[in-house]
């Protein structure tokens, strides 16, 4: 993993941005600051000014865990070409089937979780995000979601977050076949994609040499992800970069 910031690196942010190239972020961690009450994540002003800017230099997406619908409320002013919800499959193919799925789920875990405090189980209509970040004793609340998981009647795909497991149907597409999707509707030849989670990692191993680079926010040795950001604000640092080396290579042209 190595730094995309250093100097070493900077040809690589201009070889990016004098491609043609899809620039597609996740949200929560990577736009937008983590925080402890998920409902009022948002981006920062200096941020979203950022994210029009290459929004008008770019196409760019976000994909996001949330809901197409709640993200997409939560990109301000910026024109963002596309918008993924609930970690790459909406909008998709299949959608009534996988929100059956998620409905017959959704009962049965509130329930096989009722006696685990601090446990906050939201339905996302094709996907469940079930919070335990106010529980005391978090381990314990882990492995009682990943238990209740386990004993539904019909399997579900589970991918960790932070203090969040997601249950996603099986089968559903991930954020990887949607960063692929997106790259070949947007005509464009790689795709540069930053995320910050364990659902990122959808992304960070697909095998895809030359025609995408990834990015992750926090370094990780787990990471499958090529390079990495230090910490999440540094997402200006690397938004208004990538935005002036396009400009001038359109001046020079």
């Amino acid at each position: 993993m190595r730094y995309l910031l250093s100097r070493r690196n900077v040809d690589v942010l201009s070889q990016v941005a004098w491609s043609s190239v899809l620039l597609a972020f996740d949200f929560d961690g990577t736009l937008a600051p983590i925080v402890a009450d998920r409902t009022s994540a948002s981006m920062r002003e200096r941020t979203g000014k950022l994210l029009a800017k290459a929004c008008a230099l770019y196409p760019c997406a976000v994909i996001s865990g949330r809901s197409q619908a709640d993200v997409a409320a939560r990109l301000g002013m910026a024109a963002v070409k596309y918008v993924v919800g609930n970690h790459g499959l909406e909008p998709g193919t299949a959608l009534a089937t996988f929100a059956a799925e998620t409905a017959r789920a959704a009962p049965l875990l509130r329930e096989a979780l009722a006696a685990v405090s601090g446990i906050d189980v939201e339905d996302k209509r094709y996907s469940l995000a079930i919070h335990y970040r106010r529980s005391r004793r978090k381990g314990d609340a882990c492995a009682a979601i990943h238990e209740a998981v386990a004993g539904l009647p019909r399997p579900m795909r589970i991918v960790a977050g932070k203090q969040v497991v997601n249950v996603i149907p099986e089968g559903a597409p991930n954020k990887g076949d949607a960063v692929i999707q997106l790259r070949t509707l947007a005509g464009a030849d790689t795709a540069l994609y930053v995320g910050d989670d364990f659902t990122d990692e959808d992304v960070f191993t697909l095998d895809q040499p030359g025609r995408l680079l990834t990015v992750r926010i926090g370094a990780s040795r787990s990471s499958a992800a090529a390079y990495f950001l230090r910490r999440q604000r540094e997402i200006d640092t690397l938004l208004a970069k990538l935005s002036a080396v396009r400009e001038k290579g359109e001046r020079r042209a």
